[in-house]
């Protein structure tokens, strides 16, 4: 290979490396599985067999929308991004990514990612489409420089791929499906609020009215204790909707215990410290609970 060759495939390296950074991959591909999960339930519920080809679209288009909706966000929130001593090497502030070819990258994930939705069902694209207005029009654009409710209400957004992937096989939602994604939800405040609580001075710095930002660290940490509290509970609602495994209640009763266990902590010492290790430990908790939910409906 030729040193300019050599230089041009470094530098298509270094432009790949850039843009998965710019998506934030670790929540994406979060709310991959939770999609692909609740294409798996359907087709359990269903009675079909799962279908490689439907499964990889739908992947597909919940990846592209969630790091479409990663991109809008980061390019709306490069100036506050560039304040915040967390932020201020993202791709955007630190100029890795340009501002437009971000903002070109994220209108065409997004609009690519609604156009494969539509192809599995009509309500797949719609819930598509409303995730994607959730999380950019709603929390980035609207709420999250206003109000402590940006999380509450542009939260909704998390809940949407787990709608999406259903829906793609079933072509309706069921309560389970709803369940699922309401799950996700009430997750999303305990772990963006545990993390607010470690990088509170960025917020302020940056005029962010995140809610542990905004009211006495007392009062951020019982409100975390609260909707730790709530998403543990929900976790075994699930009971009241579908037949579930001893072995899904054990995984459930142990996990939100120590969801719950260390958001009583928090309350209680009220450090950064605690507050870093349950921000730590959510992202693997909701993922062992959707790993167990396809469990099981598919014990393998």
């Amino acid at each position: 290979m030729s040193t300019s060759s050599a230089t041009r495939a470094a530098r298509f390296t270094r432009g790949l490396k850039n843009y998965w950074e710019l998506i934030k991959p670790k929540i994406v591909l979060l709310l991959v599985f939770t999609g692909v999960a609740g294409m798996l339930v359907a087709y359990r519920e269903a009675g079909r067999a799962p279908d490689a080809m439907q499964i990889m679209v739908g992947l597909t288009a919940i990846f592209l929308g969630s790091a479409g909706a990663e991109a809008l966000t980061n390019y709306h929130d490069r100036d506050i991004d560039s304040i915040m001593k967390r932020t201020r090497n993202r791709p955007i502030p630190s100029g890795r990514v340009g501002a437009r070819d971000a903002l070109m990258f994220g209108l065409a994930t997004s609009a690519l990612s609604v156009l494969l939705a539509y192809s599995l069902s009509w309500l797949a694209a719609a819930f598509m489409l409303f995730g994607l207005v959730d999380n950019v029009v709603v929390y980035s654009l609207w709420l999250k420089r206003r109000s402590w409710l940006n999380i509450i209400l542009g939260g909704v957004s998390g809940g949407m791929p787990v709608l999406v992937g259903y829906s793609a096989v079933a072509g309706v939602i069921s309560p389970l499906a709803v369940f699922m994604s309401a799950l996700v939800i009430v997750w999303i405040p305990t772990h963006i609020w545990s993390l607010a609580i470690k990088v509170k001075d960025d917020y302020r710095e940056a005029h962010v009215p995140m809610l542990p930002v905004i009211v006495s660290q007392r009062v951020g940490t019982l409100c975390i204790a609260l909707t730790s509290s709530l998403l543990a509970a929900f976790s075994l609602a699930i009971v009241l909707i579908v037949s579930v495994s001893p072995f899904y209640i054990l995984c459930a009763l142990g996990s939100g215990a120590a969801i719950l266990g260390y958001s009583v902590k928090l309350a209680l010492d009220r450090t950064e410290k605690t507050a870093l290790t349950l921000f730590k430990i959510s992202s693997p908790y909701l993922t062992l609970i959707f790993a167990v939910l396809i469990l099981n409906f598919w014990p393998f």
